[in-house]
C-alpha cells in the first residue's frame, strides 16, 4: 500500500477534513496527517493517523518516516519551510488563490505596505515571503479544488462528494447563505434590500450560516425588526459549529451564493472562479443542493444557476426541482477519482 502524508498548519481545516473523510477507508492509499494544534482542534477524527506539528518540528518529523507523496493543504506562511520540502520530496501544493502564487518580488514589496504591515513584516522578515512565487514553483504538482480553475499547469483535486441523508420536507421556503457575514466576499448589501422589499405572503426562513459582527450584525438585527411576520431571518453573532451547519446545510432548500466578482489575498486581486474558488461550490456537492449565484459567475455545473431577477419565484422553482448529484458526485466515484490521481501523482 502507497504511503502519504498531508500537512495542514495554517488554514482551511475543512478542506483537511473532507480530505480526511474521502480517504478513510481507502484499499489503495495510507495517510498520515500532520495539523497544527489549532487546525486538529477543528476536525472529527475517526481512527486516522495524525501527528502534531507546526513549523518548526515539521522538517523533522518527515525525515523520520517514508513517505510516497505529501500533500500541503495551504501555502499561505512558512514559505521558507515548505521551500525545503518541496526541495526534499515529492510533494503537490493545493492553490488557493492563483494570483498569488505567482505573485512578483515588486508586487510583494508593494503589497506589504497596503494592510497589515507588522504581520506581513514578520512574514517577510522570519518566514520567507520574499520567494513566494519561487515556493510554490519548487513544488512538483499544483492542484486546485474547482474544474474550472484546471489547466496544464494545474490539477484537480477531487475531494468534494454529496452526502447521503434524509431532508425532512417542509412548506417554508428555507434559504442558506452559507459562509462568514462578510461585505469582503458577498454583496450582502444587496441581500439586505431583497428582503427588505419582499411582498409576498409566503413563509421563508433566510438563514446566514456564519458568524455576522459588525455593520452586517447591525443591519441583520435592524432588518429582524421591520420585517413581516412570515419572514423569518436566522442569524449567529458567534462561530457557528459544524453540527449547526451541517444541520441548517440539510434542512436548506436552495443556497444563496451572492459572491463579490473579485476578492483580494495579500492585497493581490483574485477572480472567484478564474483564480480562485469559492467554498459555496463545495458547500453545494456535498449537500446536494441547488446553488443561486451572480448571473457573471461561469460555471458548467447544472446546480449552480444563475441569479434571475424575480429571485423568489426562483428559489421556489428550484425548492422544486430535483438534480442528480449521485450521477457525478458519488462518494465512491469521487474517492476513486482521488485515488488514481493520488496514484498518478505518486509515479510521476
Amino acid at each position: 500500500m502507497k504511503k502519504i502524508a498531508y500537512i495542514e498548519i495554517d488554514t482551511h481545516a475543512e478542506i483537511a477534513q473532507d480530505f480526511m473523510d474521502l480517504m478513510h477507508d481507502s484499499g489503495e492509499i495510507s495517510v498520515d496527517y500532520y495539523f497544527s494544534e489549532k487546525i486538529k482542534n477543528q476536525l472529527r477524527e475517526n481512527g486516522e493517523s495524525v501527528y502534531i506539528t507546526d513549523s518548526s518540528m515539521i522538517l523533522d518529523q518527515l525525515s523520520d518516516r517514508k513517505y510516497d507523496l505529501i500533500i500541503i493543504g495551504t501555502v499561505h506562511r512558512y514559505f521558507n519551510i515548505f521551500f525545503e520540502i518541496f526541495q526534499k520530496y515529492n510533494a503537490a501544493v493545493i492553490i488557493h488563490n492563483i494570483n498569488f502564487s505567482k505573485i512578483s518580488k515588486f508586487s510583494l514589496i508593494k503589497n506589504t505596505f497596503k494592510a497589515d504591515f507588522i504581520y506581513r513584516l514578520k512574514l517577510w522578515s522570519k518566514e520567507g515571503l520574499f520567494y513566494t512565487k519561487e515556493t510554490y514553483a519548487k513544488a512538483k504538482n499544483h492542484l486546485v479544488l474547482d474544474h474550472e480553475l484546471c489547466s496544464e499547469k494545474y490539477r484537480l483535486l477531487p475531494i468534494f462528494y454529496t452526502k447521503s441523508f434524509n431532508k425532512t420536507e417542509s412548506e417554508i421556503l428555507i434559504i442558506v447563505v452559507p459562509g462568514g457575514v462578510s461585505q469582503k466576499r458577498r454583496d450582502y448589501h444587496r441581500i439586505f434590500k431583497t428582503i427588505r422589499n419582499l411582498d409576498i405572503k409566503n413563509n421563508i426562513i433566510f438563514v446566514f450560516l456564519g458568524k455576522a459582527k459588525g455593520e452586517e450584525l447591525k443591519n441583520l438585527k435592524n432588518l429582524s425588526r421591520i420585517i413581516p411576520g412570515n419572514i423569518t431571518l436566522q442569524y449567529f453573532s458567534k462561530r457557528v459549529s459544524s453540527d449547526v451547519f451541517d444541520g441548517w446545510m440539510k434542512k436548506a432548500d436552495v443556497l444563496w451564493c451572492p459572491i463579490q466578482e473579485e476578492a483580494e489575498f495579500f492585497s493581490q486581486k483574485e477572480i472567484y472562479g478564474k483564480t480562485k474558488m469559492t467554498g459555496n461550490l463545495g458547500d453545494a456537492i456535498k449537500y446536494g443542493k441547488p446553488a443561486v449565484f451572480p448571473s457573471n459567475y461561469s460555471s458548467g455545473l447544472d446546480f449552480i444557476i444563475p441569479e434571475e431577477e424575480n429571485l423568489i419565484e426562483q428559489f421556489q422553482n428550484l425548492k422544486n426541482m430535483v438534480f442528480d448529484f449521485q450521477k457525478n458526485f458519488s462518494r465512491e466515484k469521487i474517492q476513486k477519482d482521488l485515488e488514481n490521481l493520488l496514484n498518478e501523482l505518486i509515479s510521476t
